[in-house]
This record gives C-alpha cells, sequence and structure tokens, in this order.
C-alpha cells in the first residue's frame, strides 16, 4: 500500500488509468444493488418465523385479557415486563405501542408543538425552535425537524459522543433549543457508543429553557457483533439523580429484532411523562395492536431469549460486516485517502473519504450500479459541510453481491481521489 498523498503525479496518473479499466469492467456487469438503507436480510427475519403461529388459538393475557378486544392503551403488563429490561426501565415507565418507534418520535415532538410537553411550560409552536443535531447522525431524526420547520443546529461527534463542550454552552444561553437527537449506542451511522460522562453530562447539564428535551434513540440496545458489547449508562437513572427526571423519552423497537415491518415499538420515561403519553394517546387510539405484543411474548418469553436471538442474528451480519471492512483495508488500507468506523453492534459502517469527494463518490457507484445513501443525508438538511462522509449498510446484500459492491466503492473513492489531489496541484487527470 502507498499513501496516495506523497506519490508522484506520473503515478497517480498511471494508478488512474489502471483503475478507470476495471470501473469500466465493472459498469458493463450492470449490477443493481440498493446499500442505501440497514435493512434486515432475509435470512435475519426468518429467525422470527415461529413468532406467527405461536399462540395456537390463545388470545388471552396474564390478566384476562382478550388481546383481540379493544384496550390496552399502554401495552400488555408482560410486554411492558419484557421491554422494559431491554431498555434499563421499570414496566410502569414503558408504553409499549404500535410499530414503529420512529412514528412515536414524530407524534411527541407533534404534541409538544401543539401541546408543550408539561402543562406547565407553553406549546413549542408558539415560537421558532431549534434542535441540536449530533452529525453524522440519522437522516429520519432531521427529516421530522425539517418537516416540521425546526431550526437544526449540527453538533460534532467524538469517540464517545456528541462535543459536550459545545452543546452545554449551546443549552445554557438558548431558551429556544428544546431537544437533542440522540442513538447512543453503536450509533447510526459511527457506530460509537455514549461514554458514561457524556450521559451524566447531558442529564446533569444546565438549560436555559425547562422544557429541554432529550430524544433518546435506543435503536440498536441488543444488537451486538462482539462477545465483549458495548454498555450503556441509564440515561433515567442518571436524569433522576440529577433532579431531572423528566427530561429524557427513549424509544426503542423490535423492527430489526423481530419483523422489520411489524415489531412493536415503546417510548418510555418518567413515570410523570408515560402518565402523560398514555392520556395523549387514549385521543388518539383505542388501543395497540395487542395480539402482536402477545406473540412477542410468547415467542421470546424472557430476556435472556431475546439476547440469544440477537446472537442469532449476529452470526448472520457479522460476517458481511467483517468481508466490508477486509475490502476496505485491502483497497485502501495506507493509501489515506479515506478512513471508517469499526463498530462493534448495531447496522452501519461510517466512511469518510477525503473532502469535497463523497458526493462524486456515491455518484460514480450509483453509474455502476450500486445505491449508497445520498451523501449529505447523514446530516442536518442533506448537507455535509466537508462533503466526505458516507454510511454503508451491509446488513441485507448476500455476501456474493457485497464483495463487489465494496470493490465498486473501494474504485471510486481511488479514482475521485486521485481527481482531487491532482487538481490540488494544478494539474490535470485524463478521463
Amino acid at each position: 500500500m502507498t499513501d496516495f498523498l506523497t506519490l508522484d503525479s506520473y503515478t497517480l496518473r498511471k494508478y488512474h488509468q489502471d483503475l478507470t479499466a476495471k470501473y469500466k469492467f465493472f459498469k458493463q456487469k450492470k449490477l443493481k444493488l440498493d446499500m442505501s438503507r440497514g435493512k434486515p436480510c432475509p435470512e435475519q427475519l426468518e429467525l422470527s418465523s415461529g413468532l406467527l403461529n405461536c399462540l395456537n388459538g390463545n388470545y388471552k393475557a396474564e390478566d384476562g385479557t382478550d388481546c383481540r378486544n379493544y384496550g390496552g392503551i399502554e401495552g400488555l403488563p408482560e410486554a411492558r415486563r419484557l421491554f422494559a429490561e431491554c431498555l434499563d426501565v421499570k414496566p410502569e415507565e414503558i408504553i409499549i405501542s404500535g410499530n414503529s418507534s420512529l412514528a412515536l418520535m414524530h407524534d411527541i415532538i407533534a404534541r409538544a408543538l401543539l401541546f408543550g410537553v408539561d402543562e406547565s411550560e407553553r406549546p413549542w409552536g408558539q415560537e421558532p425552535i431549534k434542535f441540536l443535531c449530533p452529525s453524522p447522525g440519522y437522516d429520519r431524526h432531521f427529516a421530522i425537524c425539517e418537516s416540521f420547520k425546526i431550526q437544526m443546529i449540527p453538533i460534532k461527534i467524538h469517540q464517545d459522543g456528541p462535543d459536550m463542550d459545545m452543546i452545554e454552552e449551546l443549552v445554557a444561553n438558548d431558551e429556544t433549543i428544546k431537544g437533542i437527537w440522540s442513538i447512543p449506542k453503536y450509533s447510526n451511522p459511527t457506530g460509537i457508543t455514549y461514554s458514561d460522562q457524556v450521559v451524566e453530562r447531558l442529564a446533569q447539564m444546565k438549560t436555559k429553557a425547562s422544557d429541554f428535551r432529550i430524544f433518546w434513540d435506543n435503536a440498536y440496545a441488543v444488537h451486538h457483533l462482539t462477545e465483549q458489547p458495548d454498555s450503556l449508562k441509564d440515561i433515567l437513572q442518571a436524569c433522576k439523580e440529577a433532579g431531572n427526571p423528566d427530561r429524557v423519552y427513549i424509544f426503542g423497537s423490535t423492527s430489526k429484532i423481530s419483523f422489520a415491518g411489524s415489531g412493536i415499538a415503546m417510548v418510555a420515561g418518567s413515570e410523570r411523562n408515560i402518565n402523560r403519553l398514555k392520556k395523549q394517546l387514549s385521543i388518539q387510539t383505542i388501543g395497540p395492536n395487542k395480539i402482536n405484543q402477545l406473540q412477542h411474548v410468547r415467542f421470546f418469553k424472557n430476556y435472556h431469549n431475546i439476547e440469544l436471538h440477537m446472537k442469532k442474528h449476529a452470526a448472520i451480519i457479522k460476517p458481511k460486516f467483517d468481508l466490508v471492512l477486509k475490502i476496505l483495508q485491502s483497497e485502501l488500507g495506507d493509501k489515506k485517502i479515506a478512513s471508517w468506523s469499526k463498530p462493534k453492534g448495531g447496522y452501519f459502517i461510517s466512511l469518510n473519504t477525503l473532502e469535497g469527494c463523497a458526493k462524486k463518490v456515491v455518484s460514480m457507484a450509483a453509474e455502476a450500479g450500486i445505491i449508497f445513501t445520498k451523501a449529505g443525508a447523514t446530516f442536518p438538511y442533506g448537507k455535509d459541510p466537508l462533503d466526505q462522509n458516507i454510511r454503508i449498510a451491509p446488513t441485507f446484500p448476500p455476501l456474493h453481491e457485497l464483495e463487489p459492491a465494496m470493490e465498486i466503492l473501494s474504485l471510486c473513492i481511488q479514482l475521485v481521489s486521485i481527481k482531487k489531489i491532482l487538481k490540488e496541484r494544478g494539474e490535470t487527470c485524463p478521463e
């Protein structure tokens, strides 16, 4: 491997010529592969197929509730117990509702805009408000803010979590900053897990807005790839100890545990927050899909079985992560034109090109039949200020498709990088 930044221009042009020939070869194959979303593959979905026939005609919950009927706005007691353990909360601090945690986040913000998050506070929608957005982050979080015209403030994310110095200064001086997005474990797309210190500082920090809220999207709480998984400090307990028990909403779902399209979603928080949400939900719906909840409880039975189930997921997808990392190292290694995360869990690998290269790389890959998430999507308003971040989603494609996809991505990164290097030297590169 050779550092491209130190190679002479003649050698770079020769590299570019050879790599262009390889790129044209791949284009002739007319591949079609979409790696734009973090989807479970069919083999993962098959792991939960027993969930569909585990009721055997018995639709009664443990308290005698007929799950085919109305009611149970907060979810079945046994479902609340099971998934409270996943999110490190008490059963009375969680609501099991619907199949989409994203929908829960969207609705809580919508209600906050209309009614506020506390009876003693003004509705958020009575004035322009702002949200803090650790970036790169989850594009669908940012889309919620954009749809409600909430101003987004990008926050740099480090290996231990978001830049807390910046966050603390901002929230202490601006009453219009009402919340922050967080994916605290195996973050999308960087794969980092927040340190204990970051969790504590988020819980303890002084905010000018008394109704500031943390939207804690713990989507990958049990999605480990190694036998030494990351640990995450209990944010709700930290908020209680800091005297801010109502500061956090915690979200989760089984979308990547059971079925992506028909799992169950949950929101947790202080009992005060949960009771207020229950009251609001009772106006929106007469009750959730309790049959689906009962199926999940009967199929998994307990938290230990969920952990065993997730090891089966890891056995399927870890070889895909390993292959991506192997190819990146083999093709890009010491060339100093890209860097990437090596996550211990979650669904993504975050890759950074040289500045100003990501959009062109993604475009070239698309021309060769490989679709990645749009460059810039991991930042508010779809604008990566350095144009360098690319999110890789390895889980869905089979290995035999993933290999050429990553080879093409590596080719594109090298080709675009060589052009950038030569341009910065005031030289041109043959097409």
